[in-house]
């Protein structure tokens, strides 16, 4: 099948229009070579005839490809078909974001929109740019992408005019960066970054007449990325428009922080500034119009200062810096009157408020600014004259003030900007945002539009490099032949500006010459460029040219080109505010030879000298300055240079019309802006190659119908694409065939799109041919039917012999193609193993083979790297010393010509004294002038020499100090051995005197604490002295390097070894602090549990409870063991006392039947004693050490006095009694044997060192997952909250967070006590272990059960003899290994055969022996142990969905069980008269209830958060991306973005995972009432995610989509009644999509569809209805695109049915329905459970 003509009978072409730009017109009459006219019929109806002149009309697209997402895929690429596809996406779908190659077009649509949602940057995070609709979280994505997959820095370039959107396509990509990419480090660091826009908006935008937030600068953003997350940000900034601080156009404003001042002038701390009304200030009122209708000032400004705070700015410098903005108002309120007429003079009236206030808030003088404004300083080269202005050049003096400083004020916020977002560690990789200005054609234009044209100059010369870099990776990636294109190269334009003699470097040298002015470098304009093609004269006579850019001719006003490019400030005026008191301004106006100083020491150091400093180096200042335009240019250079190291990725917002309404597209400015922005100059540049490519894939997949049977017989897709186009297209120059794709010249796809239809169309016909000929033979057959009935029946016997026959012969058929089927498929696969075989090995070999070689050639590349490593560092240290030789020699040789040269200068004087006899009165002052200066110098030289000699007094005095901390050091080592000794005596030692021995040591060693202590305070007492030092130091150092550089090098010098000196000392206090906190650890180790006994106090002896209780795991089971004491200090009598409960004769026998005359008893009864004893001496210790510490802190210069006061012999022991000489002698009779013990204290020193390290990793997770329950608790209080109904469970939510304050308060009490006691029972632990060594081999069940015993003989505990009481007798000293046995350590499958729920049942019965012995403390504190264990649990196993489901159906049997066995009768009902002789009777179960529900809500949501991180990566790709009906994926014509992989997942993938949730909580034995909920929540995210991905994916928004989503839910439905799930509630989360799926089926013509519509998309939200009709996208020759006008109607109609309300248009898939965890009685018998022996549970005895 041949081409046709393009430009036959009924072609659509582009003709254009005055209004529109362009019109669609119809060909009447086919166009024929030689033509001179075009037979055209217009939409309206009318005939025209075109005259053709130099070529013909462009031509239409196809309606398939018009609204592509991206404009490169038009087949035919000019610029009506780019209008118009921008034009229907914007009006008819609402699509503001269109791609256009690598460019993403914004449209501003002048209306909020719901597509910048969290929601919806979730689910563009991760997803490929091709896969989702256009949007500018897509490009982000996709930088981000590619930043994290090269580590490759990332540019956002984001261009267009004032009103386009430029500064919020900024802030959204920026919170799209800080959302996805998080925060590394300083977790404030993401609002740091959001914040710095309202900041740079409130200085540096304003409104416009062409927007109300315009940016009156240029911003580069740069984000910094370490490891994928954001550490900092930096922005720098382009050409802020300071002339907008002086002078407003006529309905523009100045910048808005002005008027948010003026707003909030009535604010307390603002009341100071003298502020007014906007309209009360000349620099705020000339543009008539100081409100902004679409923001509050007031609002703003809370916004400002709110960003400022984030920022780390004090309210101190806000209010100093709101002082300086006000004084710049006041500074235009200030009124300069001339003189007289002619102007020669002016003046300022002395009382002049403004004037005042300027100076008031400023801090300068008055009568200074008054002179400095009203005259002129000219400095000649001998004398100093002031010239008198005349009003005029008054007034441009004070409007250069006021420019000036704002200027520094915003190069001052940008910097503390810059700061606040600077981190610490850098950053790797980063992504910048450029916001800058758009190219500008004005009525007059001047030296700001010249800037910003020429800044866009260059970027258009980078982007269409950019451009062809890309273009050509791509040719050359697909192996096509690369033909440079010729493009409209703008590097003339660039030379004609910045190159040599160009505008600029006149500008700059006119701008040198003392008289130039804007005429003169006008006619220098002239005479060197006029014969550029670029550069052209205006016709009239006025200082202007013209400047030929790549956006059109642009014509510039000289009028002020010189004085912004000079940008001349009154240096007086800026001495003077250098000068000031205020330490702000001393800051904005530093020089540029000063360093960075803070505004703390700039106040700290005060404003007068550096005022003095600032007016020496005024003209200095003024000669180094640079003009404007070369500050440009060299930033402009630097950031071509930043961006072309960066990937590209460009965003142009567009402007649709000028009067700021929404959705109203005009064409005309459209163009303009497309012209402008280089869009359609990627389209001419992309439609001079091949613009239109697709891979093979998609080609066969959309134009299969064109690829004839002989084509198809090839395998390789490649051949037969090539034959099929070969035989189609017949040009070979129209297409070229890549490796991967196939590319097409621009039209080619159109004409394929033709040839399509024509093949479809003519498919179509052939089957209605055949369907009408079908039904008329159906009908001749049923007329003929009754003619033959007797034929029939009379031919009835010999057609069934046939079909006998028949029948017989298929059979034989099917066995014979069986049998064969069956030995060639053997032969086959016997064929195919062999081959598979020989390859494996074949394959092996050669890998094995390329390795070695491999290895081999990184050897030898290391040794050449090592070898030439070495060759390369010698020859550069010869050559490195040589050229070190030869600099001395030449400058030697320099040296003497100079010294030769001074001499000659030094003889020669006479002859000038002689020749200036007039200047010795001049030489004599400035004599005595030196001879002043040399007094001061020698007076200087003396202080110095006294600063030396006190400073070597403080060196000696520190030396001292040294010295005798490293006598303290010592001293501490001696210490710590007097403790180790003590140690050891108190393990070893059994008689009574050595306690008292003990108790006088422990005192020596809390003096030797209060020693430390002391030694601390003189520490920092001395650090002080030192700081104040230094800083005396610092400013005698700078007072003195004013006048002599000499003396500052000595004194630089000082300091340096002064610094050494205190360098010293700090790291001498260092170690003193490591070996005195090595002293402390030391001490603390020695009181902690010794491996042995810890042994014995964690054994299962029937002295339990003398000890503590058992640890559980780590330092949460201590905490729990601690808490099982009770709350009195006296833990020990407490942990005695529930087998000692009862009246006193039980007691009596009690304590004499298990203890009798057992020694362990005295010793018992010993060691409390001595307990008490040990708490009042460490009480009245404790109140000495404060006595003593009272009247020495005011002491602040004697911090050695407690030393001097107290003898160190008596410190060491060594002045002591005769008694205690005598302990001393035993101890030193023990030293041998404790030097042997002390290596083996060192061991255990380093194994409690790191088992107190992961002690305190355990706390910190303890800590991080207590505090994520107290942000679930604060989440269940405000879902509570919202729910009015329910105040009963507030109630208890505070009632449960009262309780667990005070058990809070308990346990730590407890906790505090536990230890105390631990550390005193230390000692005497190795005298107990003796003792009960003897009493070891009674075992554990020995003594429960003689526990038992007792308590079935105690009054209080009731015995039932001859029944089973169906409980578990426990102590409490078991509690830990009960619940270490069920929960931490229970796995289901180590016990086979049991009950799912069996920890709760067993938790229970221990329940209800506590219940039993009316011992209400232990039931709880047995259920919290259990809750705690579980939350552990959770926190371990949080993924595991297995483990999950496990504890929570645990929990609810447990809940249900306390429940059922309570006193409530309303929970009796399904109750055996067994299960109702089981009732509690002593504990009310109601407190333990609620913990339980709390806990199972916690464990259902962990459920839900478990179950959707499976779910998630797997529902888009099977519900929306998988195609279970093959053959629909072809409607999608070539060209446009989508991803060409294969779903990940599929629908019978995400069935299965659902099916294996569902068999989960049925094996766990879940209700089924709370599976169902599980169920109907992840249907629900099902449901959501889909049709959020919906909406958000125009290419899914078809009709076969919507037959693909219908088959899905079916089959999840069908999945569902399988399940036996119908009543779950989950069909009623489907129905909106359900609804979605019908909406994009049904007929949307006309108004009776538009109504059934309505009535058929009841769940569905009327702006989700509207999106998808917007992003429909009809079936190419099968349907017509829905018009605006359907749309409109069923907009209309909904509104009215449902109301016209803000609506969402995502759902919101992380909602959580209300759980509700019904009552389920248990039919089990409590004497009836088993317990597995795998349990490992023998202590525990059943009762």
């Amino acid at each position: 099948m041949a081409v046709g003509d393009p430009y036959a009978q009924g072609a659509r072409v582009w003709i254009p229009d005055s209004v529109d730009v362009w019109r669609v017109a119809e060909i009447t009459r086919g166009y024929k070579e030689g033509d001179t006219v075009l037979h055209l019929r217009l939409e309206d109806g009318s005939a025209l005839a075109y005259p053709i002149e130099s070529q013909l009309p462009p031509l239409c697209n196809p309606d398939c490809l018009s609204g592509a997402d991206d404009l490169v895929a038009l087949s035919h690429l000019h610029e009506p078909a780019v209008l118009h596809s921008l034009r229907q996406r914007f009006l008819e779908a609402n699509a503001i974001y269109t791609y256009c190659g690598i460019i993403l077009v914004a449209i501003n649509p002048y209306k909020p929109l719901p597509i910048y949602e969290e929601e919806v940057i979730y689910a563009y995070s991760g997803r490929e740019m091709g896969d989702m609709d256009p949007h500018i979280f897509a490009l982000a994505e996709e930088a981000y992408k590619q930043m994290v997959r090269f580590g490759k820095n990332q540019s956002l370039i984001i261009s267009g005019e004032s009103g386009a959107g430029k500064t919020a396509s900024a802030k959204y990509a920026m919170r799209y960066f800080t959302t996805v990419g998080g925060c590394l480090g300083d977790s404030s660091m993401e609002e740091k970054v959001l914040a710095s826009s309202p900041l740079m908006e409130a200085f540096g935008n304003a409104k416009t007449a062409r927007n109300d937030n315009s940016s009156r600068f240029g911003k580069y953003i740069e984000i910094g990325f370490s490891q994928a997350r954001v550490t900092g940000a930096t922005i720098k900034t382009y050409l802020l428009e300071k002339s907008r601080v002086t002078f407003q156009a006529k309905a523009e404003r100045n910048y808005h922080i002005f008027y948010q001042l003026c707003t909030s002038a009535t604010l307390p701390e603002l009341q100071g500034l003298g502020l007014r009304g906007a309209e009360s200030f000349h620099y705020t009122c000339q543009g008539q119009d100081t409100a902004a209708q679409s923001t509050s000032d007031a609002a703003d400004l809370d916004g400002t200062r709110h960003a400022f705070s984030l920022l780390g700015v004090p309210e101190a410098d806000q209010l100093e810096l709101f002082s300086v903005l006000a004084a710049i108002l006041h500074l235009g309120n200030i009124v300069v009157r001339g003189r007289d007429r002619r102007g020669d003079g002016c003046f300022v009236e002395p009382d002049d408020e403004a004037l005042g206030m300027f100076c008031s808030l400023l801090g300068v003088e008055a009568s200074q600014v008054t002179r400095w404004l009203c005259h002129r300083k000219l400095v000649t080269a001998g004398e100093t004259y002031l010239k008198p202005l005349a009003r005029q050049q008054a007034l441009d003096s004070r409007d250069a003030l006021a420019k000036h400083m704002y200027g520094q004020v915003f190069k001052w916020m940008v910097s503390r900007v810059n700061r606040a977002l600077r981190s610490l560690e850098g950053h790797h990789t980063s992504i910048g945002i450029l916001d800058i200005y758009g190219f500008e054609m004005f009525e007059l234009n001047s030296f700001e539009q010249f800037c910003i044209n020429y800044a866009n100059e260059k970027l258009q010369q980078l982007f269409n490099l950019h451009i062809f870099k890309l273009e050509q990776e791509e040719y050359v990636t697909e192996e096509i032949p690369w033909v440079f294109i010729d493009f409209c190269d703008n590097q003339p334009c660039i030379e004609l500006i910045e190159g040599r003699l160009g505008i600029l470097d006149l500008l700059n040298e006119e701008c040198k010459m003392p008289q130039g002015s804007d005429g003169s470098w006008a006619q220098k304009l002239y005479q060197t460029h006029l014969s550029s093609s670029h550069f052209q004269k205006p016709k009239r006579p006025t200082d202007a040219f013209i400047v030929c850019h790549f956006a059109g001719k642009v014509e510039y006003q000289c009028g002020g080109f010189v004085e912004k490019n000079r940008d001349t400030v009154p240096e007086e005026l800026v001495g003077l505010l250098r000068a000031s008191k205020s330490a702000l301004l001393a800051e904005l106006f530093l020089e540029e030879g000063d360093g960075a100083m803070s505004l703390q020491s700039r106040r700290s150091s005060g404003p007068r000298m550096t005022g003095r400093a600032s007016r020496r180096s005024l003209p200095t200042s003024q000669k180094s300055k640079k003009s404007i335009s070369s500050q440009f240019k060299a930033s402009l250079k630097r950031l071509m240079e930043m961006l072309d190291g960066t990937t590209q990725h460009y965003i142009r917002c567009i402007k649709p019309n000028d009067g700021k309404q929404p959705f109203v597209f005009d064409s005309r400015r459209a163009v303009e802006q497309l012209r402008a922005c280089g869009v359609l100059e990627t389209i001419r540049i992309s439609a001079s190659g091949y613009p239109s490519r697709c891979t093979y894939q998609e080609f066969l997949e959309r134009y299969r119908a064109l690829v004839s049977r002989e084509e198809l017989r090839s395998t390789n897709k490649k051949q037969i694409c090539s034959l099929a186009l070969e035989r189609l297209l017949q040009d070979p120059s129209k297409y070229r065939c890549g490796k991967n794709k196939v590319f097409f010249r621009a039209g080619q796809v159109a004409q394929l799109e033709e040839l399509r239809h024509r093949q479809l169309r003519a498919a179509c016909t052939l089957l209605q041919r055949h369907l009408r000929g079908w039904l008329a033979r159906r009908h001749f057959a049923q007329i003929r039917a009754a003619v033959v009935c007797l034929q029939r029946h009379a031919r009835g016997m010999l057609a069934r012999r046939l079909a006998r026959l028949l029948r017989r012969t298929r059979a034989a058929v099917t066995l014979q193609k069986t049998l064969r089927m069956v030995l060639a498929r053997r032969s086959y696969l016997r064929l195919r193993q062999a081959a598979l075989t020989i390859q494996a090995f074949a394959r092996g070999l050669f890998a094995r083979r390329l390795y070695q070689q491999m290895v081999w050639h990184q050897k030898a590349v290391v040794i050449q790297a090592a070898v030439r490593g070495w060759l390369a560092r010698s020859h550069y240290g010869r050559l490195r010393r040589a050229v070190i030789y030869l600099q001395c020699c030449y400058r030697r040789a320099r040296a003497r010509r100079e010294l030769r040269r001074l001499r000659l200068e030094a003889r020669s004087v006479e002859h000038y004294k002689q020749l200036h006899k007039g200047m010795e009165i001049k030489v004599i002052q400035l004599q005595c002038r030196l001879d002043e200066q040399a007094q001061e110098k020698q007076r200087l030289v003396e202080q110095l020499s006294g600063l030396n000699a006190a400073h070597a007094e403080e060196v000696q005095h520190l030396r001292a100090e040294v010295q005798r901390l490293r006598e303290e050091v010592a001293r501490d080592s001696q210490v710590q051995q007097l403790q180790e000794r003590l140690a050891e005596l108190e393990r070893l030692s059994m008689k009574s005197c050595l306690s008292q021995e003990v108790e006088e040591l422990r005192q020596r060693l809390a003096e030797v604490e209060a020693t430390k202590l002391q030694l601390g305070e003189e520490k920092d007492a001395v650090i002080q002295r030192m700081l104040e030092q230094s800083q005396d130091l610092e400013e005698q150092h700078q007072r003195a390097a004013r006048e002599s550089w000499g003396l500052r090098q000595e004194l630089e010098e000082e300091r340096a070894r002064y610094q050494s000196l205190v360098q010293e000392y700090t790291r001498l206090e260092q170690g003193y602090e490591n070996l005195r906190d090595e002293v402390a650890f030391h001490r603390q180790s020695t009181l902690r549990r010794s491996p042995s006994s810890e042994s014995f106090l964690g054994s299962d002896s029937s002295y339990m409870s003398l000890s503590t209780a058992p640890s559980r795991d780590g330092s949460d089971q201590q905490a729990e063991a601690s808490g099982d004491t009770g709350g009195d200090s006296g833990g020990l009598e407490e942990r005695w006392q529930p087998v000692m409960e009862g009246p006193e004769p039980s007691g009596e026998v009690l304590l004499n039947g298990s203890m009798g005359q057992d020694p362990i008893g005295k010793a018992y009864r010993l060691l409390l004693g001595q307990l008490s004893a040990v708490n009042e001496e460490l009480a009245r210790t404790r109140e000495e050490l404060r006595r003593s510490k009272a009247p020495m802190e005011p002491e602040e210069r004697k911090p050695l006095e407690f030393l001097k006061r107290r003898n160190i012999a008596e410190l060491l022991g060594l002045g002591r009694s005769p008694e205690k000489v005598a302990a001393d002698d035993d101890l030193k009779h023990a030293y041998d044997a404790v030097q042997v013990a002390n290596r083996l204290l060192a061991s255990q020193l380093r194994e409690e060192k790191q088992q107190h390290e992961e002690e305190v990793e355990g706390l910190h997770l303890d800590i991080c997952s207590l505090k994520q329950l107290n942000q679930q608790q604060a989440a269940l209080i405000q879902d509570l909250q919202r729910h009015q109904g329910q105040e009963g469970l507030q109630t208890h939510v505070l009632r449960l967070k009262e309780e667990n304050w005070e058990l809070a308060q308990k346990l730590e009490k407890q906790e505090r006590t536990t230890l105390k006691l631990q550390k005193q029972l230390k000692a005497y632990a190795k005298q107990i272990q003796e003792l009960t060594g003897k009493r070891e081999a009674t075992g554990p069940a020995q003594e429960l059960a003689a526990s038992a015993v007792v308590l079935s003989q105690s009054p209080m505990v009731p015995s039932l003899a001859g029944m089973s009481q169906a409980m578990l007798a426990w102590r409490m000293e078991d509690e830990g290994r009960i619940i270490k046995a069920i929960i931490t350590d229970y796995k289901p499958q180590s016990s086979p055969g049991a009950l799912p729920d069996l920890p709760a049942y067993v938790l229970f019965l221990c329940f209800r022996h506590a219940d039993h012995c009316s011992d209400e403390p232990r039931a709880r504190s047995l259920l919290d142990a259990a809750v705690d264990a579980i939350k552990r649990v959770m926190k371990k196993h949080s993924d595991d969905f297995d483990v999950v489901a496990l504890w929570l159906a645990n929990t609810c049997r447990l809940q249900n069980c306390l429940r059922q066995y309570s006193q409530d009768e309303s929970y009796w009902q399904g109750n055996t008269a067994r299960q109702n002789e089981h009732r509690l009777q002593n504990v009310d179960p109601q407190n333990s209830c609620r913990s339980l529900g709390a806990l199972a809500v916690q464990l259902y949501q962990q459920l839900i958060r478990t179950a959707e991180k499976r779910l998630k990566p797997m529902i888009v790709a099977a519900m929306l991306e998988s195609e279970p009906i093959q053959g629909l994926s072809s409607s999608c014509p070539p060209g446009r973005r989508r991803s060409s992989a294969a779903p990940a997942h599929t629908l019978p993938e995400l069935l299965q995972q659902l099916g294996s949730f569902h068999a989960a909580l049925d094996r766990h034995g879940l209700a089924p009432a709370v599976g169902h909920q599980v169920l109907r929540q992840l249907l629900f995210l099902v449901s959501g995610t889909t049709l959020n991905y919906l909406l958000l994916r125009k290419d899914t928004c078809s009709w076969s989509c919507g037959i693909q989503l219908r088959y899905n839910i079916s089959q999840l439905e069908q999945w569902l009644r399988a399940q036996g799930l119908q009543q779950s509630g989950a069909h009623q989360v489907l129905e909106p999509l359900v609804q979605a799926a019908q909406l994009l089926q049904v007929k949307k013509v006309t108004k009776e569809d538009a109504g059934a519509l309505c009535s058929l998309c009841t769940v569905l939200s009327p702006q989700q209805v509207v999106k998808i009709l917007r992003a429909y996208t009809p079936t190419v020759g099968l349907e017509e695109r829905i018009s605006p006008s359907f749309i409109s109607s069923v907009e209309k109609q909904l509104q009215e049915q449902y109301g016209g309300g803000p609506g969402q248009l995502l759902v919101d898939t992380s909602h959580l329905f209300p759980v509700h965890l019904p009552f389920a009685a248990s039919s089990l018998h409590l004497d009836e459970l088993h317990i597995p022996d795998a349990l490992n549970l023998p202590f525990l005895i059943r009762l």
